[in-house]
Order: C-alpha cells, then sequence, then structure tokens
C-alpha cells in the first residue's frame, strides 16, 4: 500500500503557483497611455557625449529612474503638492540613442493623464534644475516641443531711459561746445586775413628802383638851416 502511495504521488501533476495578475493590471494601461504623438505626450533626446565629450556617462535604467524623478520633483514644486511620484511619469519607446517619450499621469487617476500645458509650464519653470542633475544644457537635453529657456536678463540699477536721456544730453552739449570753437576760429581767421589784405593794399613808392615804404626819411637835426650858424 505504502509502494502504491507513492507511485500515485509521483505521477500526480505538479500544482501550478497562481500568478499574481496585479502586474499585467498595472503595465496595461501604462502602455497605453504612454504613446508616442499623443496628445499630452512629448519627446526627450539627450546627448550626453556632445555635451561631456570623454566625461560622458552611460544612459541607462538608473538614469531613467532620474529623469522620471526629476520630473516628479518638478510637478510637485510647480502644483505645491507631494501626491507626484515617480510611478506618476510614464516612458516608453526608448532608443539606443538616448530619446523616448514619456507623459504624466494625475496622482487621483493613474489613467488620467495631466494636461500637456501643465506638464511644459512645470518643466519650463524648473528646466535649470533638470539640467543640473544630468550635467547637460537646454540644447543637450531637448523637450522637443517645449521652447529653450533663457537666463532672467538683469535689470540694470539705474534706469534705461535715464541712460538714453544722458547719452542725448552729453550729444547736444558736444555739438554746443563745437559750434563755439568752430565759430571763435573762424573770427580768428577772418581777422588775420582783413590784416593781410590792409597791409597788401598800402601803396608803396618806387625811388631809383628801389620800393620805399617812406621816401621822406629821417629829418637829422644837424643839417638844420639855423640862421645861429648861417650869420658871419
Amino acid at each position: 500500500m505504502l509502494s502504491l502511495l507513492l507511485l500515485c504521488l509521483a505521477l500526480a501533476p505538479a500544482p501550478t503557483l497562481a500568478q499574481d495578475p496585479t502586474p499585467a493590471l498595472v503595465l496595461a494601461p501604462a502602455q497605453d497611455l504612454c504613446k508616442p504623438e499623443t496628445s499630452n505626450a512629448y519627446k526627450v533626446r539627450i546627448s550626453v557625449k556632445t555635451a561631456l565629450g570623454d566625461q560622458a556617462y552611460e544612459w541607462n535604467e538608473s538614469e531613467t529612474f532620474l529623469f522620471r524623478a526629476t520630473i516628479a520633483f518638478a510637478m510637485r514644486q510647480h502644483f505645491d503638492t507631494e501626491t507626484y511620484n515617480v510611478s506618476s511619469v510614464l516612458v516608453c519607446n526608448e532608443t539606443r540613442r538616448v530619446s523616448f517619450w514619456f507623459v504624466v499621469t494625475s496622482p487621483e487617476d493613474q489613467s488620467v493623464l495631466v494636461d500637456k500645458d501643465q506638464v511644459e509650464r512645470a518643466i519650463r519653470k524648473y528646466r535649470h534644475r533638470i539640467n543640473n542633475v544630468f550635467l547637460l544644457t537646454d540644447r543637450t537635453l531637448e523637450f522637443l516641443g517645449i521652447p529653450p529657456t533663457f537666463a532672467t536678463p538683469v535689470n540694470p540699477d539705474t534706469p534705461a531711459w535715464l541712460i538714453v536721456f544722458g547719452v542725448v544730453i552729453g550729444l547736444v552739449c558736444a555739438g554746443i561746445v563745437a559750434l563755439l570753437v568752430s565759430s571763435v576760429l573762424q573770427r580768428k581767421r577772418k581777422k588775420s586775413g582783413t590784416a593781410g589784405e590792409e597791409e597788401e593794399g598800402k601803396p608803396v613808392k618806387v625811388e631809383n628802383g628801389i620800393a620805399c615804404e617812406n621816401l621822406e626819411g629821417v629829418h637829422n637835426g644837424a643839417f638844420t638851416d639855423d640862421d645861429r650858424f648861417t650869420k658871419m
């Protein structure tokens, strides 16, 4: 009897373990929600080699997890809530050249996607934080469809209108000074020209082929006709 019982147990089929259907239920919505070219999906293109050269790191699953975490951080900061988690960011269609698509699901309902405009606002608001995590820039970490952000312009202490006003006043003053200097120079030139013309216009007498300005000579008192010396 014992040998017969052992034989029956050996021939009996082994019991199969029941599989947990939960993963299938979770993956199915994720595959349906994250699809390229959908209305609320964004494509990301990353160029690690271009940005870091020989110090470039390899993009792997850990880097993808970090990306999802940074997007969840941006969504938390944007909505000022802690309900967004890594599981709220779904990634799909990854390629070896490091490009993929992602969507963000609502924390209240994982089957509902967050509006694309809200995701764009969160990314633009914290774009610098996302770039710094991966040591990249707007050119090497591209969110296609989201324009790159630029540094906030620095407002000078002096208002712009005051700077323009100062430049205009300076030009006006320089023009006035130039006019005054030119008028003074013209007066001097006119005076020097008039004096030269007067000198040229004065008549010059010529005697014995010699030009003389004064032919009357100089009075010499030694040859003066004085009756005191001529009378005998």
